[in-house]
């Protein structure tokens, strides 16, 4: 049955930056990347190409040893420019020369187009071949799926509240289609449900207003109502022992291609924001673009921070750098690393802060001022204070100051007791920004998480 949920706690960062809704003009980037280390848990990457191959867009490049049957593929057409190797030799970047026209390795979709009488094993088995399968995510652990499970539910949020986060209906515009076939090959994979969460603050985008075949939920909050985790907590949480399957709209959309037009298609639209950008605006490209071409001669100064993803939860990225395998936007903010002389005390309403500290009067400013945002922490590391503000930017019935606590003195029972296995860093993302004592909130929690995943 479908739900209506309202979550009264959460934190909106309002910053300057936001893509205008047209699509820029801009050369395609010459390379493109797939990252082993985009995807959680992969520890023995195995080659299936060289330098100087010649790939199409979903060739098989690389393989998990422990999941054989999960392929990971080239985005584009072209060579095999380059496999940049860290330390001990680990596979870090494989890089596409792209071709100016993109081939794409073809399935037969007269045998997958009758989605309706196409068996879960035979889905199985092209998704797995075809490189669509690491869409799909398992909770708990935020990793890849194991194709042997089946989860109790599968869940796709339909939106994003993250800072600057691109706007679905205009990134994902005409794909009715695509997204429905997505959700009808998805609901084969589960005895329960597959919940498709739509955001009630507005009008439904045209994509996700007939969705059959699933739960439409809706959602209203601030920040974290678009992620999924916090979606599952209040309509199917995960226990000990189960196993939920989450979708981005972009995988969906990119399982339904593949069953209506035989082709994997890593072609989609990306937001380029932040307030160091003379125009933000959305870009047409592939999955691992190199952001050179969408930053050039679009920066308002020469001394910033590239983002791929957003301020919260993305990663540190170089100008030429490459966008993740998961994120639909890029940011760039001014850099922080400078030191203020009593910065917190001077009188000012400019910086954002949730708490009411001396000299800072943003909450004055109510809920419509934009903030020109750096990556000035404003502080170092220091003993763990508790101030309760945790838990006001979390909507879920977890107490992510003790879970915390547990992770740091690595208690086992009191990590599961309190929740962990309902999350993963993205949840928990506000925590590490309001956090007065400057902990690395995420890698702590990423760091529980593998304790109970590999114990």
């Amino acid at each position: 049955m479908s739900k209506t949920i309202k979550l009264t706690k959460g934190l909106d960062i309002n910053m300057a930056g936001k893509a205008e809704r047209k699509i820029g003009e801009s050369a395609q980037p010459e390379t493109f990347v797939i990252k082993p280390t985009d995807f959680l848990a992969i520890t023995r990457p195995k080659l299936l190409v060289k330098e100087g191959d010649n790939v199409k867009a979903g060739t098989p490049l690389f393989y998990d040893k422990f999941s054989p049957d999960i392929m990971y593929v080239a985005p584009v057409s072209g060579e095999i420019a380059e496999i940049i190797r860290g330390e001990k030799r680990k596979i870090l970047e494989i890089r596409v020369l792209a071709d100016k026209e993109i081939e794409n390795e073809l399935y037969d979709a007269k045998s997958i187009s009758d989605i309706s009488n196409l068996s879960r094993e035979d889905a199985q088995k092209v998704m797995l071949q075809s490189g669509v399968w690491p869409n799909i995510i398992q909770r708990p652990f935020g990793i890849v799926a194991n194709p042997e499970d089946t989860p109790k539910s599968i869940f796709v949020s339909t939106f994003d509240t993250h800072p600057l986060a691109p706007e679905y209906d205009f990134i994902f515009h005409r794909q009715e289609q695509n997204f429905q076939a997505g959700i009808d090959i998805l609901s084969k994979f589960t005895s329960g449900t597959v919940n498709v969460n739509i955001d009630n603050k507005g009008e439904v985008a045209p994509i996700f207003a007939h969705i059959s075949n699933a739960e439409v939920n809706k959602i209203s909050g601030k920040h974290p109502a678009g992620n999924v985790g916090v979606q599952i907590h209040h309509i199917d949480p995960v226990n000990k022992g189960e196993i939920v399957w989450t979708v981005n709209p972009f995988g969906v959309i990119q399982i339904g291609k593949l069953f209506l037009t035989g082709k994997y298609d890593a072609s989609k639209r990306i937001a380029v924001v932040g307030s160091e950008v003379k125009n933000p605006q959305y870009f047409r490209t592939f999955i691992g673009a190199s952001i050179s071409k969408f930053i050039e001669d679009n920066l308002n100064g020469n001394h910033s921070r590239f983002i791929s993803g957003n301020v919260l939860t993305g990663e540190r990225i170089s100008k030429d750098g490459y966008i993740g395998y998961f994120d639909h936007q890029v940011t760039v903010i001014p850099e922080g690393d400078y030191y203020e002389f009593l910065g917190w005390m001077k009188p000012t309403s400019k910086k954002l802060s949730i708490h009411r500290a001396v000299g800072l009067f943003s909450f004055l400013n109510g809920g419509g001022k934009e903030y020109v945002l750096d990556t000035n922490s404003r502080g170092e590391p220091r003993a763990f204070v508790e101030t309760g503000v945790f838990e006001s930017v979390t909507p879920m019935d977890i107490l992510p100051t003790y879970l915390v606590k547990s992770i740091m003195a690595e208690d086992y029972d009191d990590m599961e007791s309190l929740g962990l296995l309902e999350i993963i860093e993205e949840d928990l993302a506000l925590c590490e920004f309001v956090d007065v004592s400057k902990h690395d909130i995420q890698s702590i929690v990423r760091k529980g998480l593998d304790l109970l995943r590999t114990s």
